[in-house]
């Protein structure tokens, strides 16, 4: 088995990027995954604190599909996140609270009547937090799905399913269908680096979002549930040893 793609997802809910490395560290997501989030203004956020709370306080594609139709690129060089829409975008920082607010106002915009606000007139506010990931687990984990699960899932629906709805880390080339399920409580091994696979992941309404049209035209969880006796596609994975993970990189699975 092989890393056929590597994606992280700096901005909750939005445009994956494509990447071909990734240093990791024991305990955390890839870096600049979900590093930023659009906090809807009707949530229970302690900004002093911050820590995990449900996905459906942001926006994201489980509530706001249309947000699938903004293209966004991150820069972590020269510090600026991309966006842009069907009527226009924003450029600015994601770390000064100008740039916050200026994002802030776009995303805001962009979802209309989507965008909720507090009972005391709160509006929606763009956070980044050094450190803390949006991720819609617990704890930093990798998201990992094996290509021939989603191909069984496609063969039994007899449709295309678009890899890019379930919104992975990595893609696995080489293993059997549903194979990832078999590695839970063991090593993964991929160079340096050594992950242990925690727990099977259970899908949502976010992957009835096509992320080409930005339209509801499938539900996977549906068809999981219909075909296979439940809704999980891949697996969470931490880290526990450090090193660089990079595209074609063999995948090894060990027992702890």
């Amino acid at each position: 088995m092989r890393i056929e793609s590597l994606y992280r997802y700096p901005v909750k809910g939005l445009t994956p990027e494509v990447i071909s490395s990734a240093r990791l560290s024991p305990g955390r997501c890839i870096p600049w995954d979900r590093a930023f989030a659009l906090r809807q203004g009707d949530a229970a956020f302690d900004e002093a604190h911050p820590a995990w709370i449900s996905k459906m306080n942001f926006m994201c594609l489980a509530r706001n599909p249309a947000t699938a139709a903004l293209k966004t690129r991150f820069d972590e060089t020269a510090g600026l996140l991309f966006i842009e829409g069907p009527a226009g975008g924003v450029t600015a920082s994601p770390f000064t609270p100008a740039g916050q607010a200026e994002l802030a106002r776009f995303l805001t915009g962009f979802l209309g009547p989507e965008a909720r606000y507090g009972a005391g007139g709160e509006a929606p506010k763009f956070h980044f937090f050094p450190g803390h990931s949006f991720c819609d687990h617990k704890t930093q984990v990798i998201s990992l799905i094996g290509l021939g699960s989603l191909a069984a899932l496609e063969a039994a629906v007899g449709a295309p399913r678009d890899k890019r709805r379930f919104r992975a880390n990595i893609y696995v080339e080489g293993s059997q269908a549903w194979e990832e399920f078999s590695w839970l409580g063991r090593r993964l091994v991929i160079g340096e680096v050594e992950m242990v696979v925690r727990e099977r992941i259970d899908r949502c309404a976010a992957t009835m979002v096509n992320p080409d049209t930005a339209e509801r035209d499938a539900n996977p969880v549906k068809e999981l549930r219909a075909h296979f006796g439940h809704v999980d596609l891949g697996v969470f994975a931490e880290v526990v040893q450090d090193g660089e993970i990079r595209v074609g990189d063999e995948i090894e699975i060990r027992d702890v």
